[in-house]
């Protein structure tokens, strides 16, 4: 909407107008069902899903320089492969273990294993702060517990980015397109002046698909799964094994845990 208004395709009253509607709280669909026409039913409320994702660190490490799960999400995804870090767009993508997990108690880790990469992408979290400083109801919460992102909505303030305390936003600085190796027409692509994240896979959710990074893992290091559910295994896990979450202790509620 702002690069509308810079190049000039939209007057300021206009641009005003659509600014206050939008703040006002219109109804919000995914970029996926403005851009492609296809309807993402949210989940009914009875019986309402949390989504969550489990990471098994050791069997991630099992497979050392393997990118299986972050090739498959960039390319269904259609995000753009840019070769400087300023420009770089990622919904996925790891980290050394001491700078994902800053707060914790690594003292005495072999320097082998602080150095282990972690996977890190969107936390999902109950309590996004990205979602409550954005002016323009871009970023939201659906009812499953998804944090979403409208492109349409997107004005490029990057209001989000600097809330997430987990740096899980890229902002795309360039046209991605030309950056993009084979586009997916089932997919859309963003634009110039968006931000952009890891949306649990919405559209294979809506499929009763897993995430794309889940089925891509050969080491299946990644569960993916409903938390309210019992039975599911990613409540079996949790219930199993000791769980970390990144920097929990700010109340976000992260929905990404990591078990070792």
């Amino acid at each position: 909407m702002l690069y509308a208004l810079q190049r000039g395709s939209m007057n300021r009253r206009d641009f005003l107008k659509l600014a206050c509607f939008s703040v006002a709280g219109l109804p919000v669909r995914s970029a996926f069902d403005r851009l492609t026409g296809k309807a993402i039913a949210n989940p009914a409320r009875e019986g309402q899903p949390k989504w969550a994702m489990v990471v098994d660190m050791r069997a991630c490490a099992s497979k050392p320089g393997c990118r299986d799960c972050i090739d498959a999400c960039h390319s269904i995804h259609n995000v753009p492969s840019l070769n400087n870090t300023k420009d770089e767009v990622k919904w996925i993508w790891t980290k050394p273990y001491k700078d994902v997990f800053p707060e914790q108690a690594y003292q005495f880790l072999s320097a082998s294993a602080k150095a282990l990469p972690v996977l890190v992408l969107c936390n999902h979290c109950d309590n996004p702060p990205c979602v409550k400083v954005c002016p323009t109801k871009a970023t939201f919460k659906r009812e499953d517990g998804l944090v979403m992102m409208d492109y349409h909505r997107c004005i490029g303030c990057r209001y989000c980015m600097a809330a997430c305390p987990y740096g899980a936003r890229s902002f795309n600085w360039k046209d991605p397109r030309p950056f993009i190796k084979e586009i997916k027409q089932d997919f859309p692509t963003r634009t110039k002046g968006v931000v952009e994240k890891c949306s649990f896979c919405e559209e294979r959710l809506a499929k009763e698909l897993k995430p794309a990074c889940v089925d891509a893992c050969a080491a299946k290091a990644l569960v993916f799964g409903d938390l309210n559910e019992h039975g599911s295994q990613v409540r079996r896990l949790l219930a199993s094994k000791p769980s970390i979450r990144r920097k929990a202790h700010l109340g976000t509620e992260p929905k990404v845990f990591y078990i070792e």
